[in-house]
C-alpha cells in the first residue's frame, strides 16, 4: 500500500501516475494525516471492476444452486469462458 499526502497529487502528479501504472496498485492520499482519496491506474480499475462483476455472478450462481437451480456442463463452460475473457480484458468485451 502506497500512502502519500494529498499535496503530492498537485506537486507530483506525474510521479504518482507512474507509480500507479508501474505497480498496478492504488495510492492512498491523506489530508491532515487522515485518509482522503484513493488514486489508481484506469486499467487496474477496470480489472478490479471486472473481478467484482465476476464475484457477483458467482455469488448469484451459488444462490441459484442453493435454491435448486442446476446448470448443464455446457452452460457452465460457456459462462466460465465468458467470465475469464471479461476479466482478462478488463471488462472491454
Amino acid at each position: 500500500m502506497k500512502i502519500r499526502p494529498s499535496a503530492a497529487i498537485r506537486k507530483n502528479y506525474n510521479e504518482i501516475s507512474e507509480l500507479c501504472k508501474r505497480t498496478g496498485e492504488p495510492v492512498y492520499l491523506t489530508k491532515n494525516g487522515r485518509g482522503d482519496l484513493v488514486v489508481m491506474d484506469i486499467e487496474a480499475f477496470a480489472r478490479r471492476e471486472s473481478l467484482l462483476r465476476l464475484k457477483e455472478k458467482l455469488m448469484q450462481s451459488e444462490i441459484d444452486i442453493h435454491k435448486g437451480r442446476t446448470y448443464s456442463v455446457e452452460e457452465t463452460i460457456s459462462a466460465m469462458r465468458k467470465a475469464v475473457a471479461e476479466v482478462s480484458h478488463g471488462g472491454k468485451e
